[in-house]
């Protein structure tokens, strides 16, 4: 069974990533992270895996290419 896609809020988003609000959404502005989803008029989320991916992606990064 696959599991369901989950958004998470910014303030979960900063926890995992170590990112501050502004980090998130210039980096998101610059491709370099991922965009958030618009979840209401004044709410936005962000998908689940693509932050694990992102933190994953960083990690092998600084590790020289092993994770």
């Amino acid at each position: 069974m696959e599991a369901k896609p989950r958004l998470i809020r910014r303030p979960e988003v900063e926890q995992r990533t170590g990112l501050q609000k502004s980090a998130i959404y210039q980096r998101a502005k610059l491709g370099t992270f991922p965009r958030p989803i618009k979840i209401g008029t004044h709410n936005v989320a962000w998908l689940e895996s693509e932050i694990d991916a992102w933190v994953s992606e960083r990690i092998v990064e600084s590790r020289g290419g092993a994770a």
